[in-house]
């Protein structure tokens, strides 16, 4: 540790002793943008023996219990390297040099299990349906199990994951570590999307480190230190299959990708059916050769979504073109200003040829047929409003249809001749 990192380190700690609480949160929302303290903290985090690595897991536990949202954020993002620490040192039998560490584990873990009346918190995870649609899946294309999980959901059955009450902890042993670390590592993924680079890339450097130590495969990674197997949990190696599914679309593809390996081949070897079904369907659901970059920034999971606008064509039948329909049904006497009464009715205009057997010019044809529309109107009309035939309208409507069928018959009967 050069000299510049550890006068940082000093001054990072002085500050904060001096700070009103007045100024606590304009100095959260600036202490995430110094990237020196940032560094030169991870290099006090790597070396054990270092003198200013007990001051330093003292201050960020004050952080995470200060309440301000920003300073518990700062403290999270180097979790996956303290439990790295604290992995590798319990591996290598030096526990009195983790004591610092051990305590701001500890400390972390007591504060999240509680809410801030002291009461124990227990997390609930409703795993969704397949039977509703999601931005990873539709149900139609699954077929007939959407029809299963359908009636499940109908009838309330779906199914809730409880994550506690954890009890308290005071002091990490072989039997409760990775039950805390599991439950730290939790807590780090639900922040993910807060999270800098730099902790992803210290997330998926600890996860490769973690499951290859003390195997073949630690000479091929040419990763130098302990050479001592570490053991993880099922759990543990989910939690962080969940941070790296997340680094691989934020900006950390290479990295990711060879945790990802890494993880499948610890998996593997332990027989975990945990990690290996979630480290499948990673694997599985990566684009090839899409993302050959690590430095290209954040980057989005690219799913088929269904359309929003209707499917519904504009020809189709529906309940509201019905109703239109009948509307212009009931609509169209009023537009051509007939009304409906007893006794009338409207014979439509039927064009004929002259049935004289003379050849008419336009005009006189026109003038013609102009004055038999009129007067058969007129007829219909003088037979509708007269009372004393009103009673007789029905007789008098067959004798005016008979009169056009007669007209209409002798256009075509034999010895008339056609224009």
């Amino acid at each position: 540790m050069f000299t510049s990192e550890k006068g940082v380190v000093e001054e990072w700690l002085s500050e904060f002793k001096t700070l009103p609480e007045t100024s606590l949160r304009n100095y959260a929302t600036n202490l995430k943008d110094k990237s020196s303290v940032v560094s030169s903290l991870y290099k006090v985090i790597q070396e054990p023996q270092s003198e200013l690595l007990e001051p330093v897991c003292h201050q960020l536990f004050e952080f995470y219990r200060s309440g301000e949202e920003q300073l518990l954020r700062f403290t999270l993002q180097f979790l996956p390297e303290l439990i790295w620490c604290y992995l590798a040192v319990s591996a290598s039998r030096n526990v009195h040099r983790s004591g610092c560490i051990e305590a701001l584990l500890l400390g972390v873990y007591n504060l999240e299990i509680v809410d801030k009346q002291g009461h124990s918190k227990v997390l609930s995870f409703t795993i969704p349906s397949l039977s509703k649609p999601s931005v990873y899946h539709e149900p139609s294309s699954i077929g007939s199990m959407a029809l299963t999980e359908s009636a499940l959901s109908q009838h309330g059955l779906s199914k809730v994951v409880y994550s506690g009450p954890h009890p308290q902890r005071e002091m990490l042993t072989a039997q409760n570590r990775f039950e805390v670390l599991t439950f730290l590592l939790l807590c780090y993924n639900a922040a993910l999307t807060y999270m800098p680079s730099v902790s992803l890339q210290s997330l998926c450097q600890i996860c490769s480190r973690i499951c290859v130590c003390g195997y073949p495969r630690q000479h091929v990674r040419k990763y130098k230190g302990i050479s001592s197997r570490i053991p993880v949990s099922s759990g543990f190696m989910v939690q962080m299959l969940t941070g790296i599914y997340f680094a691989f679309y934020n900006g950390e593809w290479d990295l990711a990708q060879k945790a990802l390996d890494d993880i499948m081949y610890r998996a593997q070897l332990e027989l975990y059916p945990e990690p290996l079904l979630v480290a499948n369907a990673i694997k599985a659901s990566l684009p090839h050769g899409a993302m050959k970059s690590s430095k290209e920034g954040t980057r989005c999971i690219q799913v088929e979504i269904t359309p929003t606008s209707s499917r519904i064509s504009r020809n189709a039948v529906t309940s509201m073109s019905i109703r239109g329909h009948r509307w212009k049904r009931h609509e169209q006497p009023d537009n051509n200003n007939d009304t409906t009464e007893l006794g009338i009715l409207v014979i439509p205009e039927i064009s004929v040829t002259n049935v004289a057997g003379e050849r008419t010019g336009n005009g006189e044809k026109g003038r013609t047929l102009g004055e038999i529309d009129a007067q058969h109107i007129q007829g219909v009309q003088e037979t509708a409003t007269d009372p004393r035939t009103e009673s007789k309208g029905l007789p008098e409507i067959r004798r005016q249809k008979s009169v056009r069928k007669m007209m209409e018959d002798g256009i075509n009967s034999p010895g008339r001749v056609q224009f």
